[in-house]
């Protein structure tokens, strides 16, 4: 992933700040999100992943797909994604700029796998001490993972929190050998 970070970040960058010069955040974060999923398609990546179409003909096919759910600056960002050959990372372009978004919001976005289910009451404490934690508003997205066997992963950008029973275990074995 750091090397499609990489190449991702300067578009990621400039979506963001063109982005916020329009006041339209949000709008670019559907329409990224969106176009992540369509690149995401096995029959979209195909056609991407192939030399032999002509960037042209790519291009057309990414606006009829995109029609109605991408404005004039999204197209032409599109254009540019495809004259440069970077389709492909418009996943990571999508969840670099909702990390950019995230930070200008005053928040993070949190992934926490569990090995069960969160109570509302448990979920709602937890939520308290991870922001007491992170000194941040936190959006939260839960998982279940049995194979954290319990316990719970959070992702929180590139800070990770293995407070699972696997962890530990891996933990252990490491410390053996």
């Amino acid at each position: 992933m750091s090397e499609l970070a990489t190449l991702a970040r300067p578009y990621a960058a400039a979506a963001f700040k063109r982005a916020k010069e329009t006041s339209a955040t949000d709008k670019w974060s559907l329409s990224l999100a969106f176009l992540a999923s369509v690149i995401k398609n096995e029959n979209i990546s195909v056609v991407v992943d192939n030399p032999k179409v002509n960037r042209q003909k790519l291009s057309a096919l990414m606006l009829d797909i995109c029609q109605g759910h991408v404005d004039i600056e999204n197209e032409n960002f599109i254009k540019l994604l495809v004259h440069n050959n970077r389709l492909d990372l418009l996943p990571t372009i999508a969840k670099l700029f909702e990390i950019y978004k995230a930070e200008d919001e005053g928040y993070i976005e949190v992934d926490v796998f569990t090995a069960f289910v969160f109570s509302k009451e448990t979920k709602q404490e937890f939520t308290i001490n991870l922001e007491k934690t992170l000194g941040k508003k936190i959006h939260m997205n839960v998982a279940v993972d049995k194979s954290l066997i319990g316990g719970i992963l959070v992702r929180a950008g590139d800070r990770v929190i293995d407070g699972s029973i696997k962890g530990r275990l891996q933990h252990m074995q490491k410390a053996l050998q």
